[in-house]
């Protein structure tokens, strides 16, 4: 196995960190790895604010309460961007459209895309970090707090730095759950309650709730109206 499936197979989350920084040398190749991650028509649809400042990383806490944040060396914020787009959109012409599914796909993918190479990049480094997603449930609070203009949107943030944890890997589906050979294949509830299984012993002591119950509190209910009501706000929707 290679170097790098070994590091890519060896990720687990990291939300405790040592209070050391991330010099600056280290954050630059870091998010120069990110940079060269795929991009749809090399848009690179996305921007990254970078927080280092305690202050501002316990300004964000105050809204997604995620001890990673306020202990991170370095947050990073991805943001979906069309802003550049606008831009040059009209350079050659006066409209611009870019409402709709299509727009957000395209941003999401190249801000996940980015943020995969990020977080590989850090762990190849020694750094550990977490991908915080909650930080869409406050949209509206945190595009005034980093004065996000039209067109851009929170997808998610990275909280970075020198890990002062160590879980074991968190085991994933089985391959044949989620590879098909030439089309779909459903499973069955047995297969989910099997993975239920797998979650809890992993989690022992610290279950609280099974893998399937935390897919119902995620889809059992109406969505957060903070990132439809950004997304609306910044011309997206």
């Amino acid at each position: 196995m290679s170097e790098t499936i070994t590091l890519m197979k060896s990720h687990t989350s990291v939300r405790r960190f040592k209070e050391e920084a991330i010099p600056q040398e280290d954050l630059n190749e870091i998010l120069s790895a990110a940079q060269m991650a795929s991009s749809w028509k090399n848009f690179q649809s996305y921007s990254v604010i970078l927080v280092r400042s305690q202050e501002k990383k316990d300004a964000l806490f105050e809204l997604v309460p995620q001890e990673a944040i306020r202990q991170s060396a370095a947050f990073l914020l991805f943001v979906g961007d069309l802003n550049r787009a606008e831009k040059g959109a009209h350079l050659h012409t006066d409209t611009f459209q870019p409402q709709g599914v299509e727009g957000l796909l395209i941003t999401s993918v190249d801000a996940a895309l980015a943020g995969q190479n990020t977080l590989l990049a850090a762990e190849s480094l020694g750094y550990g970090g977490v991908i915080i997603g909650l930080v869409r449930y406050k949209s509206v609070e945190l595009a005034e707090l980093f004065k996000l203009p039209d067109y851009t949107y929170p997808v998610f943030g990275i909280a970075l730095g020198v890990p002062n944890q160590k879980h074991a890997v968190k085991p994933r589906l089985p391959l044949e759950h989620v590879v098909f050979e030439e089309e779909y294949q459903e499973q069955s509830t047995e297969a989910i309650e099997a993975y239920d299984r797998v979650q809890t012993e992993y989690a022992g002591a610290r279950a609280t709730t099974t893998w399937s119950q935390r897919l119902a509190e995620q889809f059992g209910n109406p969505e957060p109206s903070s990132t439809r009501e950004n997304l609306e706000q910044k011309k997206l929707l």
